[in-house]
Formats: structure tokens, sequence, C-alpha cells
């Protein structure tokens, strides 16, 4: 038997599609050298540009394509399983690049073939080919194609992790071409989950970076995915997932539900308060808020101090929490580098609408509760209180003048605070 390594090519070394099934083919790409992918992705083993063909007895539809430096490879593979005049469809589930980057020529070489695109990409589409007139259908859940035996069926996945994703079902296959969704950057040329080499730290990664600020599309995603019968899964990235693809969705539920929720009453909320202190003055403040917070009884309050823990640990918490307080001294007018960092490390979570509140000590001008609550909005959270300042040693009464804005923080997150009107004073 041949290898799975041979199976890339034939024996005049020419590029051949792989099998999946007896009517899907792999037609996509390999990018071994590939290290960083969007600037922010490492990628240790590379990628894959995952592109498909499948045919019925009516004729042939691709799914996807693949980054244009590779688009020889794709055409190559093609060729070897279908001819141009056969491709009935060619359907997007994601107009990334990495995922179009042949489809100029594919429109050309296949001039017949009919596009679908889910409907929040048709803006996206004239954008990416600069065309104005371009035959396309949009395609949501519940809509169909028939190739003869064969029919996809599309759904609508937005999000993820793009607004114009969707993916495609085969039900004579029991196969999902799911896009970005349980895809991964990872290279192997045995290309099935079942034999390349060990991928889980792959998945994570790219779930964590990728997928993970989604989370509540995820799980609306999954409400559409796990009722379907399903023998495999065909993502646009890695390994393609025949052997126990359920394994797979079932990781996914579990990494985009929150574990906190568990132990919580419906009533419940949780603040978290960070701070990070030079000399002992914001550390003061924090532990007012504190205490202040902590005369709701229904609030879970959590004090942290970022000198004395690592940064990623406490973004998992932040994720699951309803509000977060953060605690800078500033210094050469700006809050603090640790501060700083923990923020950029938010990006990969959705804070939208959550309770944010900045509170901190300054020397000449404070400027960094400021820059710090402009920071949380840009992130989505709601900051409707004013942060406090504190010059240099906080006295008695700014001592209780934290204790407040722990309360009315409290508050706000239980809805029990009362509106007030508003003090021009605090937005200068």
């Amino acid at each position: 038997m041949p290898s799975a390594h041979a199976q890339l090519f034939n024996a005049s070394g020419q590029p051949q599609a792989v099998r999946v099934s007896e009517r899907v083919h792999w037609i996509g790409a390999l990018d071994p050298n590939l290290r960083t992918f969007d600037i922010i992705l490492r990628t240790a083993n590379g990628t894959s540009y995952n592109a498909y063909l499948i045919r019925g007895s009516e004729g042939v539809a691709i799914i996807d394509t693949v980054k244009e430096g590779f688009a020889q490879d794709f055409f190559s593979r093609l060729e070897s399983v279908a001819d141009y005049d056969e491709i009935k469809f060619i359907i997007l589930n994601h107009l990334e690049p990495d995922h179009t980057g042949a489809l100029p020529e594919l429109l050309k070489r296949a001039p017949k073939a009919r596009l679908f695109i889910s409907q929040k990409a048709q803006s996206m589409l004239k954008g990416l080919l600069k065309k104005e007139e371009l035959a396309y259908t949009p395609v949501t859940t519940g809509d169909s194609v028939s190739l003869g035996d064969r029919s996809l069926h599309f759904l609508h996945t937005p999000f993820l992790h793009w607004p114009d994703t969707q993916c495609t079902y085969s039900p004579e296959e029991t196969l999902l071409f799911s896009g970005d969704v349980f895809g991964c950057h990872f290279c192997d040329s045995r290309l099935f989950n079942d034999q390349v080499g060990d991928f889980r730290f792959s998945f994570e990664y790219y779930y964590a970076h990728i997928m993970r600020p989604f989370k509540e599309y995820v799980l609306r995603a999954l409400e559409l995915i796990q009722p379907l019968p399903l023998t495999l899964i065909a993502p646009s990235h890695g390994p393609i997932l025949r052997d126990r693809p359920l394994h797979y969705i079932q990781r996914y539920r579990q990494l985009s539900t929150p574990a906190l929720h568990s132990e919580l009453s419906p009533r419940q909320k949780t603040l978290l308060i960070f701070y990070i202190s030079s000399y002992g003055n914001t550390r003061r403040m924090a532990e007012a808020i504190y205490q202040g917070a902590m005369q709701i009884d229904e609030v879970r309050v959590s004090l942290y101090d970022l000198e004395g823990g690592e940064v990623a640990p406490f973004v998992d918490l932040i994720e699951e929490a309803d509000g977060l307080i953060l605690g800078t001294p500033t210094i050469n007018g700006d809050a603090v580098k640790p501060i700083w960092d923990l923020l950029s490390s938010l990006t990969v979570v959705n804070l939208k609408n959550k309770l944010g509140g900045v509170f901190g000590s300054y020397g000449w001008t404070g400027e960094g509760v400021r820059l710090v609550e402009d920071r949380l909005r840009g992130l989505k959270l709601r900051v409707p209180v004013p942060g406090v300042r504190v010059k240099l040693i906080p006295t008695d009464d700014e001592i209780l003048e934290c204790q407040a804005f722990g309360l009315e923080l409290a508050q706000e997150l239980m809805g029990l605070r009362e509106a007030k009107s508003l003090n021009l004073a605090d937005l200068q």
C-alpha cells in the first residue's frame, strides 16, 4: 500500500487530489514553512489550506479555494479528478484570502459555475474581487443545492470567526465542510486526524486565539451542528477529522461553556479587582474598594495583586466575571506596564457590556486612571462610575471614598444603583 505522504502527488510528481470518500476529494495545498499566520498566530508546524471537491450524479461542487500563492497546487489537484465544465457550484464558506486566493482564476476556468456565499459575505465579495458585476447567490440556514444524488445544505454560523462565515453539510455523505470551525494551523501531509502527528496543542491554540472571543456564537453554531448525523468534519485548516468527529464538537462545547456559572446561584454576580502598587497607596485603595463592594451580599468579590501572578490565568477569570476593576499608579504620565499587559491580553475574550471601573494613586497629574478607562470603553465594557484618583497617600476620607466607589460599582452590577445626574467636572 502506498504511504499516506505519496497520495499527494502522482507518479510524475504532480499534485493530485486525495480521496476523502468515494465522492469527496481534498484539493487543497500545504504550507509547511509558514511560522506566523495573520501576524498574530504562531504556526510551529505551518498550515494547510483545505479545499474540497464533491461529486454528484449531476455535476461537481468546489468548497473553498486556497491562498493565491498555492493556486497551482489547487488547480492541479482539481484537474486530477474533474473537468472545469463539470463544476456546477462554487461554495465559499469564508472569504478571507487564504480561502479565496484562487477564486478569480477559478471563475475564469469554470465560467458556468454558480457561486454561493453567505448573505453577510456580499459586500466582502465585491471588495475582494473589485468587480461591480458579479453573479452570485447569497444563502443562509435552510437553503440547499442539489448535485443529483448528493446535496449541500447551508448553515449560517456568523462570527466564526468573521461575520460572513458559514458551514456546508452533505447529508448523503454525513460530512460537514466546517470552514474555520474545528480547524487548526497544523501542516501534516498525512492529512487525516488518525494518521497525523499529535495536533492537540494546535487545536486548542487555534480555538483560544480565533474562536474564543466568539463563544456565544460558537454555542449557537453547535445547536445547528450537533444534531446532524456526522461521520467526518472537513475544516479549512489542519487535519480532516474522520476519527471520532463528535469528540471535537464536544470539546468546542466544553471550551465555550463558562465553568464558573455552575458554582454560582442564579442571582449571584462576580466582581474582580486587580491592582499593582509601587508604595502601597494603590493597594490601600484596592482593599477599601474591596470592603465597599463586599457590602452587597450577592456579589462575589475577588482581589488580586498583579505583581504576584501571571497574566494568562487572570484572563480566564475575567472572561467569566461580570465586572472588572483595575487599580494602577500613574508613572511618567501613564498607567504602569502590568496593567497594559493585562489589557492587551483581553482582546481574545468577549468583554462586551461587562462592568468596568478604574482607580489609582499618583504623584503629579494622575492620567493613568483616565487612560485605562478609555481603554475599557474601547474593549466594550461599561464604565458608569468615574474612577477614583488619590494623590500620594490616601487620607481617611479618601479611603471612605474608595469604599463608596466599591459599593457603588457592586450596586450597579446588581441593578441597585440609583441614577445620578451628570457632573460635568467628572468629564474634565
